[in-house]
């Protein structure tokens, strides 16, 4: 038999959220309900764009591209968490957990650039509305779309490439519901202060100039408001913006909190939590937050299937 020390870890033990039998169930059904309504919910939301073409605009273009990330990032992460919560095999092969951990961050890299995208479409469509539909031409919204998946892959590559060559040689219990940088570099049997500085620095100059640049499309739109002198014409300019800074202030909130801070077992634990929020509720909250303040989109909807 090998030394523990000799021991390279070829599986992974996702320990959850937690170990308390009555709360598992709980938090199963919960998240169950949750994840089939972000499922519905998501897949409804590209479904109507694509048939209605009254939705065929680079506003809902963009958007059909978010409900699809929405989609497959609670996906990659809510089936595993769910069978974790009511099976004793909580186990995960070292490429799985190296295959969740690039899914997991490609998605929200991407979906992070996507919604700097959809700022700068807030911003041509209020400020600019007589060039708006030259500026968000087809090409240019699928250059904005194509950026973000490329982005988003580069970005997820390089962490798990680095994060797989690391040594695994002793504890293999992750403290976490997914495979995710932080508690794996924890993990790890070797000096990791390279890695974390390379999560706090690119998630960090990532994050920041994404948010940076939704600011600066923001204030624009702030500034612009001020020169409607119509009350009414003024509330129906933002009216469309509400629900792009919802999601912002929510996805870009958990992200701040989650990555850009040193790795203690006190932040894993937290982590967790924040997690739940950008993994389960976000992907499940963001087609009600569209489609409820969207008159188009809740118009889409009653004429595709309120026909069927």
């Amino acid at each position: 038999m090998e030394e523990l020390n000799e021991t390279i870890v070829t599986e992974f033990i996702i320990l959850g959220i937690t170990d308390v039998p009555w709360l598992q169930v709980v938090l199963f059904v919960t998240f169950l309900i949750f994840y089939l309504c972000s499922c519905i919910g998501n897949l409804s939301i590209v479904t109507v764009v694509i048939a209605d073409h009254v939705l065929h605009t680079p506003m809902y273009f963009l958007l059909a591209n978010l409900s699809l990330l929405d989609f497959f990032y609670a996906t990659t992460t809510v089936p595993k968490m769910l069978s974790g919560l009511i099976m004793e095999d909580k186990k995960i092969s070292f490429q799985g957990c190296i295959t969740q951990l690039y899914m997991f961050h490609f998605l929200g890299c991407t979906e992070v650039m996507l919604l700097s995208s959809m700022s700068y479409d807030r911003y041509v469509a209020i400020c600019n509305p007589l060039r708006y539909h030259s500026l968000m031409a087809r090409a240019m919204c699928l250059q904005l779309a194509l950026t973000s998946w490329l982005v988003g892959s580069l970005y997820s590559l390089t962490h798990t490439i680095l994060t797989s060559r690391l040594p695994f040689c002793k504890m293999n219990k992750i403290i976490h519901f997914c495979c995710d940088i932080k508690p794996l570099l924890k993990l790890a049997c070797t000096n990791t202060h390279l890695n974390e500085s390379l999560v706090n620095i690119v998630t960090g100059t990532l994050a920041l100039g994404t948010f940076i640049m939704v600011v600066i499309s923001y204030t624009f739109i702030a500034i612009h408001l001020q020169n409607i002198r119509s009350d009414q014409g003024r509330r129906k300019a933002f009216s469309t913006c509400t629900s792009h800074l919802t999601v912002v202030v929510i996805l870009f909130g958990t992200v701040f909190c989650t990555y850009l801070r040193p790795v203690t077992k006190d932040t894993l634990e937290q982590d967790r939590i924040t997690g739940i929020l950008f993994t389960v509720i976000t992907p499940a909250l963001n087609p009600i937050i569209y489609s409820l303040r969207n008159k188009e989109v809740k118009r889409a909807f009653k004429r595709r299937y309120l026909i069927w």
